[in-house]
C-alpha cells in the first residue's frame, strides 16, 4: 500500500526556523550541555507566540505569591518574589513550602543542569500551586536537565525504599495535591549509549506519587487536582528490562511496601487529573503512565477469587476494584509521543477516564519484553477515542496499538486509527466485562487482528463497525488463540488487499467457537475466500466501494485531523454495504465521522454511516444478536450433578452444579488429592434419550487442559450398574462434542475422568456438561 503523506499537521513558524538555523551556526563542539533540539512539529516548539506570552508574564489570579528563579542572574540569598530578586537554583525552591495560589516561575531560556525540582506544600481547591515560565516570549522553555542525578528507589536487597521511591523525576511531587505544571522542558539521562543494566536506576520526567507508608494517621490518601500541559520531555533513558517500578515522561504512581490488605479501602488514588498538549520523545519506559499500584501485588497472597470462583493472580489487580482504589476523573488528551521504549501510554487502576487525540509514533523501541501502545489495565467506565498509533514492532506476544486488558469493566475503544503496526491490531486478555471496540480503523496492522484471550470474561465482548484493511499474505491471523467466552462481531469490514492469499482466520482448531459473526463484509481482492471464513448467514462478500483507494490511505495528517483518514474509508453512495448492517445498542450513537446512528432501513457496515434514507432518531434492537446462540434444548441444563471430588477453595464456589448452569464463565474443580477415576453424575430425573454430549474444560493464562482420557456411562437401572457407551483417550480441551454412539436412553449420565495429561500437575477443572437430542 502507498500511504498518502499529507505532511506535518503544524508548520513551524519562520521565526522558529531562523532561530534553529542561527543556533546551529553559533553552537560549537566546545559548548557543554547544549539543550535538546526543539520538539517535533506536532506541537509548538520552544516558545509561545508574542500574543500568548509565558504564563508568568501575566498577573497571578489565584491569590498567592509569585517566586522567580533565574539560573544565570538569580541569587539564592535574595527574596525570590520579583524578577530582580530571583533565586538561582532549584534547591532553593526545594527547601520552600509553598502555599495555595503560589507560582514557581522559571525564566525562559535558562537551564538547570544536574538539578531536580521538588517543591513542598499543597494548594487548595481553586488555588493550585503552579510551576511555569516567565520571561522573553521568544526564549525557549525553561529547561531542567537532571541527567540521572536522582536517588535509587530500591534498598540494597532489591525491595522498594519508602524514603526514596517516587523521587526519581526531574520534577517530583509526593503526597501533595492541587498542582499545575506547564511550559517547561525536561530531560533525565540522555546517555542512551550506556546501557543501564542494574535495578538501581529509574528515571522520570514528572513523577507524582502517593507513598502510603509516609502518610500519617488521618492524613488524606486521595490526591486531588493535577494539570500537566505544554510540557516537553525528551531523552529519558532507563533500564531496558523490568524494574518492578514503572517510569516515564509523566508518571503517576501509588506506592506501599506492604501487601494491599494492610491499607485502607476507598483511598490511595488520584482524582481530577488532566495531562494534555505535551510532547514526549525518546523516553523510557512510557510517555504517560498512570496509577499502577504496587502494594506487593505480585505474590500468591495478593491473589483472590472473584464472585464466580475464578482465581485472579495478584498482578491482575481485581483488588483495586473490590477495595475501591481506582484513581478517577482523568483526562489524557492531545499528546504526541515518539520513539518510546515500551508501551507509550500505559494506564491502570483508573475509572472515569477519557483518553483522546493522542498520537503515538513508534513504541516498544528498546524494551526487551511485551506491551502495547495505548491501553488501560484494571480500569472501569473509561473510553479511548480519536487516537492514532503507528510504527509498532513485530512482536510475537502483545505489541499491538490497543489492548482490551485484564480486569477491565465497561471500557470502550472507539474512533481510533492505527496503521502500519507489524504485531497486529488489538490484544485481548479476558477477565473483563462489557468490553467494546467500535468504529475503529485499522490499515496494515499485519500481525494478529485480535490477539490472545487468555481467560474467560464476565460478559460478552463486542467488536462492531470496525474496518480492517490488511494484506492477507502478510497477516498472521485474524485470531491466534481460542475465544474462551462469547464475542460478537457485527457490521465489520474485513478487506484483504492480497491478490494471492486468502485471509488466514485462525491457527487453532475451534478458535472461533465462542465468536458470533453477523452482518460483516468479507472482501477478498483475489476473489477467493478462505475455507476458515466464519459462518455469517447475513454477511456480505461485496466490494465496499470506499470513497478513497485503500492503497492510498492517509498518514501524516496529525491526530487533530484524524477524521480525514477515516473519511477515506467512508462508503460511496452506490456501496452495497449501506443499510446492510444490524443495529445493536453497543454500536453507540454516532460513527467515526460524528454522524448520527442511523439513517435508512438499518445501520451501514464499516466505520462511517451514510446519510441515506430517513433518520432513525430512537433505534430499537428488535432482533437481538444475543439470541442467535445455540437454540437447541440442553437436556442437562439445571439438572443436579454429583462429583466424587470437589475442590474446597474459591470460597466454596467450585461445585459440580456449575457444570449444568449453562454458563461457561463458572466452573467445577476436583480437589488436589482427587483419585482417578473422578466421576461427575448428572441426574435427569427420568429416562432421557440423547445422542450428543458436549464437554468443556476450563483454561486461563495459567491453566491448561488436564484430562487425557474419559468415559461416558449410562445408568442401567435393571442391572444396578454403570455401562460405558463411549470413551476417548485424546483429551477434552475446549468444545468437545462426543457423538457416534447412537441414541442412549437413561435417567443418569456419568462422565468418568480416567486419566490426566502427564505434563499436568493439578487435577481437572471443567465449565460445562451439556446433553442434546439431535435426532441424527
Amino acid at each position: 500500500m502507498r500511504p498518502v503523506d499529507t505532511g506535518p499537521p503544524v508548520i513551524r513558524t519562520l521565526y522558529a526556523g531562523l532561530v534553529a538555523l542561527l543556533a546551529a551556526l553559533l553552537v560549537g563542539s566546545s559548548v557543554p550541555q547544549a539543550r535538546a533540539a526543539a520538539p517535533p512539529d506536532h506541537v509548538s516548539a520552544n516558545a509561545p507566540t508574542a500574543a500568548q506570552q509565558w504564563p508568568g508574564n501575566t498577573p497571578n489570579r489565584t491569590g498567592g505569591k509569585d517566586y522567580f528563579i533565574d539560573a544565570t542572574r538569580g541569587r539564592d540569598s535574595a527574596a525570590g518574589t520579583s524578577r530582580a530578586t530571583a533565586w538561582r537554583t532549584l534547591a532553593k525552591a526545594n527547601a520552600t513550602t509553598f502555599q495555595p495560589g503560589d507560582r514557581i516561575l522559571l525564566k525562559a531560556g535558562e537551564q538547570w543542569q544536574d538539578q531536580q525540582l521538588w517543591p513542598k506544600g499543597s494548594g487548595s481547591a481553586g488555588r493550585p500551586i503552579t510551576i511555569s515560565a516567565y520571561g522573553e516570549p521568544s526564549a525557549g522553555r525553561p529547561y531542567i536537565a537532571t541527567n540521572g542525578k536522582v536517588p535509587s528507589p530500591f534498598n540494597a536487597d532489591g525491595t522498594k525504599n519508602p524514603a526514596t521511591v517516587g523521587l526519581t523525576g526531574a520534577v517530583v511531587l509526593r503526597n501533595q495535591q492541587f498542582w499545575e505544571i506547564n511550559n517547561v522542558e525536561l530531560s533525565n539521562d540522555d546517555d542512551f549509549a550506556t546501557d543501564i543494566t542494574t535495578g538501581s536506576y529509574v528515571r522520570d520526567g514528572i513523577m507524582v506519587s502517593i507513598n502510603a507508608d509516609l502518610l500519617k494517621s488521618g492524613e488524606d490518601s486521595v490526591m486531588d487536582h493535577f494539570r500537566i500541559s505544554d510540557v516537553y520531555v525528551h531523552n529519558l533513558d532507563g533500564p531496558s528490562h523490568w524494574q518492578k517500578i514503572h517510569y516515564g515522561a509523566v508518571d503517576f504512581q501509588v506506592f506501599g511496601s506492604k501487601g494491599y490488605k494492610a491499607y485502607g479501602t476507598g483511598g490511595y488514588h488520584f482524582k481530577d487529573v488532566r495531562i494534555e498538549n505535551n510532547t514526549f520523545e525518546n523516553v523510557e519506559l512510557h510517555a504517560v503512565q498512570f496509577a499502577f499500584n504496587w502494594f506487593a501485588a505480585d505474590g500468591a497472597d495478593a491473589g483472590q477469587y472473584d464472585e464466580n470462583g475464578k482465581w485472579h493472580e495478584g498482578w491482575e489487580q481485581l483488588w483495586v476494584r473490590t477495595r475501591d482504589l481506582y484513581s478517577r476523573d482523568v483526562y489524557i488528551g492531545h499528546n504526541y509521543a515518539q520513539s518510546i521504549g515500551q508501551g507509550a501510554i500505559q494506564l491502570a487502576d483508573t475509572k472515569n477516564m477519557t483518553v483522546e487525540y493522542n498520537e503515538v509514533n513508534g513504541y516498544l523501541k528498546r524494551y526487551d519484553a511485551v506491551s502495547c501502545a495505548l491501553y488501560l489495565w484494571a480500569g472501569a467506565d473509561s473510553v479511548m477515542q480519536y487516537n492514532e498509533v503507528y510504527g509498532g514492532p513485530n512482536n510475537e506476544y502483545d505489541g499491538t496499538p490497543w489492548d482490551l486488558e485484564y480486569t477491565n469493566f465497561n471500557v470502550t475503544y472507539q474512533f481510533n486509527y492505527s496503521h502500519d503496526n507489524a504485531a497486529g491490531w488489538m490484544a485481548y486478555m479476558g477477565n473483563s466485562s462489557n468490553s467494546v471496540a467500535r468504529y475503529n480503523l485499522s490499515v496494515n496492522d499485519n500481525g494478529v487482528l485480535v490477539k490472545n484471550m487468555l481467560s474467560t470474561n464476565y460478559s460478552p465482548t463486542y467488536f462492531t463497525n470496525n474496518t480492517f484493511v490488511y494484506d492477507g499474505a502478510d497477516l498472521d491471523y485474524v485470531h491466534d488463540e481460542t475465544f474462551l467466552s462469547r464475542v460478537y462481531f457485527l457490521n465489520n469490514i474485513f478487506y484483504n488487499t492480497s491478490k494471492t492469499t486468502e485471509t488466514p482466520w485462525y491457527r487453532r482448531t475451534g478458535a472461533l467457537r465462542q465468536a458470533v459473526f453477523s452482518h460483516n463484509d468479507y472482501y477478498e481482492a483475489s476473489g477467493h475466500h478462505s475455507t476458515q471464513e466464519p459462518a455469517d448467514p447475513r454477511g456480505s462478500r461485496a466490494d465496499p466501494r470506499f470513497v478513497g483507494d485503500p492503497a492510498d490511505y492517509v498518514t501524516g495528517a496529525g491526530v487533530r485531523q484524524i477524521r480525514k483518514a477515516a473519511a477515506h474509508f467512508a462508503l460511496r453512495e452506490d456501496s452495497p454495504l449501506i443499510d446492510a448492517g444490524r443495529y445493536n445498542p453497543h454500536l453507540g450513537t454516532e460513527d467515526f465521522l460524528g454522524t448520527h446512528l442511523y439513517y435508512g432501513r438499518a445501520p451501514d457496515i464499516g466505520i462511517a454511516e451514510a446519510r441515506v434514507g430517513p433518520q432513525v432518531t430512537d433505534p430499537v434492537d428488535d432482533d437481538p444478536v444475543e439470541e442467535e446462540t445455540d437454540n437447541r434444548v440442553d437436556l442437562a441444563l439445571g439438572r443436579p450433578v454429583t462429583a466424587s471430588s470437589t475442590h474446597p477453595g474459591a470460597n466454596g464456589t467450585l461445585t459440580a452444579d456449575k457444570l449444568t448452569d449453562g454458563d461457561l464463565t463458572t466452573r467445577w474443580a476436583a480437589a488436589d488429592d482427587a483419585a482417578y477415576p473422578i466421576t461427575l453424575d448428572v441426574d435427569f430425573g427420568a429416562n432421557t434419550a440423547f445422542d450428543e454430549v458436549y464437554l468443556d474444560e476450563y483454561t486461563d493464562s495459567g491453566t491448561n487442559p488436564r484430562v487425557r482420557s474419559f468415559e461416558l456411562q449410562r445408568w442401567d437401572a435393571g442391572a444396578g450398574r454403570w455401562v460405558t457407551f463411549a470413551s476417548r483417550d485424546t483429551g477434552i480441551g475446549h468444545d468437545l462434542t462426543v457423538t457416534g454412539f447412537g441414541s442412549v436412553t437413561t435417567s443418569r449420565l456419568r462422565v468418568a475422568l480416567t486419566g490426566q495429561i502427564a505434563t499436568e500437575q493439578y487435577t481437572p477443572t471443567m465449565t460445562e456438561i451439556a446433553v442434546y437430542r439431535t435426532g441424527a
